[in-house]
Formats: structure tokens, C-alpha cells, sequence
């Protein structure tokens, strides 16, 4: 064996998919066909929400000290209807964190900080091997290892696939793909404005799609605005002028007057489920295994959570004794993350059908049921803790 576990992918979730393994003392080589990113200190307007469950993982990795100081605690979220020009419903929901007793329901962290500080953790990491522009043309599978083709031949007892919702790992593997278009893009950019946000983050439910203002540090919003994919195109040929014009009334004027930081950015959306987590010595992490609306801003956060339980369940099996690439290892892991994720496809899929329409009676009922939500405080902390990611069976990372 060249190593315990080879992980195809070099994004987000494969170093840390490393990272979490490296930490349950399983070795890993990581590859990735791309060249390994440059990061400079420009903001670019790329940023993630990871809900308190994540950052109590990277916490626990050794992660979260230093990007604590880059980081924009969300301490409550608002979401209701919205139309351009017309502002939020009176009837909406309001959460926030000190209902459950915490000081944060998740963070904002930027992606020029959180990806260099997880490629330089695994630098640091003698458990784990990177290798950039290496592409994986094919594996194999024997009785007691996974062969991977890569520039050579690597052996390993389990094979990972963290390379996204086109995954060659599940390809290659046999495993198919369920789910739809949605005939939507988010369009993706940063603001700057006058008046603090306090960290607040709002979602308002345009009938194209939803509006969604995460809060970060200073004076500065991620936004993920969408819309038909049409128009989306249209939106993004315009000069940021004429974006800012179109955007202007959708964002209201609460913060006071707003500008355009950074780059702009568009992402095709789409649900797209894997059929199974698992093949022999295969296994399927974050949005290999599930791509989700961001509704609901938990895409990210359930890969997490797949790399918690994923390392659980590994470091279980070693300490028994165990193949770690066995199949009845690797049926744990499906049994503890397939039914959440695709709970949580299901449901962000039935909300954006319910929210992305102007239609007026379906307004006033889910206006109704937002104000009884937000008025009901036991059913209202128990949607704070999901969206805390604090809900269901926890992995150890995430209670550490």
C-alpha cells in the first residue's frame, strides 16, 4: 500500500476530508488535475456560511483560532417574501443564536482565508501527501486494495471522491445520478453600505428566487441573488453600474446606499443526488455524493458533516482492527449520512418550488406560516439548531 486512503479532489472538502482523517491517525494522498490555487489578499467576493456544527470541526482540527479574526459571526437570520422595491413582509421569521445559547448560529469566512488555511494545514500534516495536476484516469478494485491510475499506479485500502457534482470517482465507479435543472442561477457578488449589519443575515423570497445578504466583516455583504438562468445572463452582461441598478431595489435600502466589491460570479443550480454513497473501496464525500439548492446556505455544511461521520467511522473500524475500504465498513457511513442529505435535498427542493413563484395565495399562506413559525419559540429553536447544524446524530468532530 502507498497509503490508507487516496482522495480525489483539491477543493474544500477533499483537504479537509484529509485533514479530519489525518486527525484519527489515517494516512491519505490527495490529487487534484488542476494546478493548486494561488491566493493573494485582493477580495475576489467569494465566501462560504458554515453553521456553528462546521466551525466546531474546524475547531477541532486546529483550524478556527486563526480564522476567527477574518471571520463574521452570524448571530441571527431573517428570512420573508420580498418584491423588488416593495421591501420585506411584515410577517416574517426572526431568529437568533442566544435562543439556543450560543453567541453565533455560524460564521462567514472568506475564500481567499479558508482555503490557503486548509492547504497549509495539510502542508503541515506528515499524514498527508498533495499531489496538483495529477488526473485520475481510472481505478481498480482487488480483494484487499483500490488501484488508482494517476500518473502511475498508487494502491490504497478505500479510494475517495471529493471532486464535485461531476464526480469522475462515482463515474468511474458505476454509481449514478438522480435529480433536475432548475432552470435558475445564482448570481454571486459583494456589497459595501453605509449602516452596520450587526450580523444579521436576510433571505427574501423574490418570485424569481431568493435573495439571500450574509453579512461580513466591516461594513460588507455576500449576496447570492437568483434568478432565471435568461435572465441571469442578461444581469451578468450588464456593466457594474447597470447591475447595481437592477440589484439596487431587491436589496432595499435598510444598509443605506451600496456598491459592488470584488468580482462577480454566476453558478448554474441544480439538485443532483448520487444513487448510493458507497462501491467496493469507493466512497462519495460532500457534493460528490449530494448538490443541493443553497436555499437554505447548507450545501457546504452537510460535506462537513459527511467528513466528520466519514472519520468516525473510519477511526472506528482501525481501532477494531478493521478493512477500512470493507464493505461493511463503508455501509456505516451510508446508514449515518444518506437518509440526512437526502432529507435536506427534498426539503430545500420543496421550499425553493414553494417560495420561487408571485402567486398570491401561496404568498399568504407561507407569509402565515412564517409569522406562526417565528411566533412559536420551541418550533423556532428547534430551526435554529438545524440551521446551526446541531441537529441528528453528531460526530465526534463536531462535538469536540
Amino acid at each position: 500500500m502507498d497509503t490508507d486512503v487516496i482522495i480525489v479532489g483539491g477543493g474544500l472538502t477533499g483537504p479537509l476530508t484529509a485533514l479530519a482523517l489525518a486527525d484519527a491517525g489515517i494516512a491519505s494522498i490527495l490529487l487534484d488535475a488542476r494546478p493548486r490555487a494561488v491566493f493573494d489578499d485582493a477580495f475576489d467576493g467569494r465566501a462560504y456560511a458554515l453553521a456553528l456544527g462546521s466551525v466546531r470541526v474546524l475547531r477541532a482540527l486546529g483550524l478556527w483560532d486563526d480564522l476567527a479574526e477574518v471571520a463574521q459571526p452570524i448571530t441571527g437570520i431573517r428570512a420573508s417574501d420580498g418584491r423588488a422595491g416593495e421591501g420585506a413582509s411584515p410577517l416574517h421569521l426572526a431568529f437568533e443564536a442566544s435562543e439556543i445559547g450560543e453567541s453565533f448560529m455560524g460564521q462567514m469566512v472568506e475564500d481567499r482565508h479558508l482555503r490557503p488555511a486548509l492547504l497549509a494545514a495539510c502542508d503541515a500534516s506528515d499524514r498527508i501527501e498533495m499531489r496538483f495536476g495529477v488526473e485520475v484516469v481510472g481505478h481498480s478494485v482487488e480483494d484487499a486494495a483500490v488501484r488508482v491510475e494517476a500518473d502511475g499506479t498508487l494502491a490504497a485500502r478505500l479510494l475517495l471522491g471529493c471532486d464535485g457534482r461531476a464526480s469522475g470517482v462515482a463515474r468511474r465507479a458505476g454509481i449514478g445520478r438522480t435529480g433536475r435543472e432548475y432552470g435558475q442561477t445564482a448570481l454571486v457578488c459583494a456589497v459595501g453600505f453605509e449602516r452596520p449589519h450587526h450580523g444579521i443575515a436576510h433571505q427574501f423570497f423574490m418570485p424569481a428566487g431568493p435573495l439571500a445578504i450574509l453579512p461580513l466583516r466591516g461594513e460588507r455583504a455576500s449576496i447570492v441573488w437568483t434568478e432565471a438562468d435568461d435572465v441571469a445572463a442578461d444581469l451578468n452582461a450588464l456593466s457594474d453600474a447597470d447591475y447595481l441598478d437592477i440589484l439596487r431595489p431587491r436589496f432595499g435600502s435598510f444598509l443605506g446606499e451600496i456598491e459592488l466589491l470584488g468580482a462577480r460570479h454566476t453558478y448554474p443550480l441544480s439538485l443532483s443526488l448520487a444513487q448510493d454513497f458507497v462501491a467496493p473501496r469507493v466512497a462519495l464525500v460532500g457534493d460528490a455524493a449530494h448538490g443541493i439548492h443553497p436555499i437554505a446556505g447548507q450545501g457546504l455544511n452537510l460535506g462537513v458533516k459527511d467528513v466528520a461521520a466519514l472519520a468516525d467511522v473510519l477511526a472506528d473500524a482501525r481501532m477494531r482492527g478493521e478493512d477500512i475500504g470493507a464493505p461493511d465498513v463503508l455501509a456505516r457511513y451510508t446508514r449515518w449520512r444518506r437518509f440526512d442529505t437526502t432529507v435536506m435535498g427534498v426539503a430545500t427542493d420543496a421550499v425553493n418550488r414553494l417560495f420561487s413563484n408571485d402567486n398570491p395565495l401561496l404568498r399568504l399562506g407561507r407569509d402565515l406560516g412564517m409569522g406562526a413559525v417565528s411566533a412559536m419559540p420551541g418550533l423556532r429553536r428547534r430551526f435554529i439548531r438545524e440551521a446551526a447544524g446541531l441537529t441528528g446524530d453528531l460526530p465526534r468532530l463536531m462535538r469536540r
